[in-house]
């Protein structure tokens, strides 16, 4: 682990000295070489969802998992978009001249190495590879083992591409020790390692944040909010939270729960368990829900679990105030969103509702990076400090200070 550590480091160092112009390139090589080798990535992840079926995985995590033609081509796609995005390194942030007549720029640079943890999900390979090497910065990537094969086969397009290009393969790359062992190697190396993204669910965070002495950017579970006020248009409401839920609700940016204002609680609910039931959305509830609908008991439990399935528990709360304090009790500070078109409302929850991402009238699905405009995201940070929510390239940068003088001594 060391020594694949140390030419990781090493690389560092020869990004530093390719051109925003030669990034781009190569980043284009890489999204034609992911379409170019389709079918061998079919084939690798095949494998895993052969494995996946014997393993008996849920639904979501298959969801999660499978890859198909139009699924590659939108990572090709995602890579092409990072590629198109303004140069994020050796940017001017600020500039000033001090009374000593000292020239400060204050510049954008690279973080260094960058490992990232994730589950699942395999076109979080080539998305962080494209971020990480569109900023400048070399990628150790440590996938779930449930998506292996697959994984190793995008590694493998994208390591093509930088021989190709002459450059070392260590730029993107794997773990070699891929265990729980090796994890625990990784993010205690912070001699050679500069970040940790983990993404994943509550015992990969926890296991992370409590043991490494590499800094950790978290990316926590999206324990997300819809809150229907009695002020929404219903139709809308009802629309926006199906999207919320069942679009994809093996998502991080998933509804988990659904709250509702008691004042429109007896129509609001009927017309919703109507579309829940079209999507076999299995609904739970709390008391008041379960007066006017047919659905299973919700425990406060059940308002702390991210289901990552399609599964919805339903609250009926005392107006915008109720649904403030439910969310401030079990948010984990990923996506929240109010229903209204009351602007006091609006602004009270906005104000109010302490997480990444805080929506009116939209879907929390949109939490995402491609989806903000990044190309994609190496996660959804939950940190307050240095990146919070789609953490796109600019999260992927940090400072440092540039100081020309002409002599000044102090």
């Amino acid at each position: 682990m060391e020594q694949f550590l140390k030419e990781a480091k090493s690389g560092s160092r020869v990004l530093s000295t390719i051109s925003g112009a030669d990034k781009n390139r190569i980043l284009r090589q890489m999204a034609e070489a992911l379409r170019s080798n389709t079918m061998d990535l079919l084939e690798a992840n095949a494998i895993d969802m052969s494995d996946a079926d014997k393993n008996d995985l849920s639904s979501a995590l298959k969801d999660r998992l499978l890859l198909d033609e139009s699924r590659i081509d939108a990572m090709a796609v995602a890579i092409e978009e990072i590629a198109a995005l303004k140069e994020p390194v050796g940017r001017v942030i600020d500039g000033w001249v001090t009374e000593d007549g000292l020239k400060i720029e204050k510049v954008s640079i690279p973080i260094g190495v960058i490992g990232i943890i994730y589950e699942s999900r395999p076109n979080v390979t080539s998305d962080t590879a494209a971020l990480c090497f569109k900023s400048s910065n070399v990628c150790v990537l440590k996938g779930g083992k449930e998506a292996e094969n697959s994984n190793k086969a995008i590694a493998k397009v994208l390591q093509a591409v930088l021989a190709k290009n002459d450059l070392p393969i260590s730029l993107v790359s794997l773990i070699p020790d891929s265990s729980r062992e090796g994890v625990a190697k990784l993010i205690k190396m912070d001699k050679y390692v500069d970040l940790i993204i983990p993404r994943g669910g509550a015992g990969l965070i926890k296991y992370v944040s409590d043991n490494a002495t590499v800094s950790v950017v978290k990316h926590d579970k999206g324990q997300c909010h819809t809150y229907i006020d009695k002020d929404a248009k219903l139709d809308n409401a009802i629309a926006i939270a199906i999207n919320a839920k069942v679009q994809r609700p093996g998502v991080c940016n998933a509804m988990e729960t659904l709250l509702v204002d008691k004042a429109i609680a007896s129509e609001a609910l009927v017309k919703l368990k109507a579309e829940f039931d079209k999507a076999h959305t299995e609904l739970k509830g709390c008391l008041e829900t379960q007066a006017i609908i047919d659905v299973a008991n919700a425990t406060d439990e059940d308002y702390d679990t991210e289901y990552l399935a399609n599964i919805l528990n339903i609250k009926v709360v005392d107006g915008v105030d109720g649904a403030i304090e439910h969310v401030v009790k079990f948010s984990s500070g990923h996506s929240e969103a109010i229903i209204t078109e009351n602007i006091s409302a609006a602004e009270k929850f906005l104000n109010a509702i302490d997480a990444a991402a805080v929506y009116v009238n939209a879907s929390t699905r949109f939490t995402d990076g491609g989806a903000f405009g990044f190309g994609a995201e190496v996660g959804i940070s939950t940190n307050k400090l240095h990146a919070r929510g789609p953490m796109g390239i600019e999260g992927l940068t940090t400072y440092k200070f540039k100081i020309y003088g002409s002599g000044q001594i102090r």
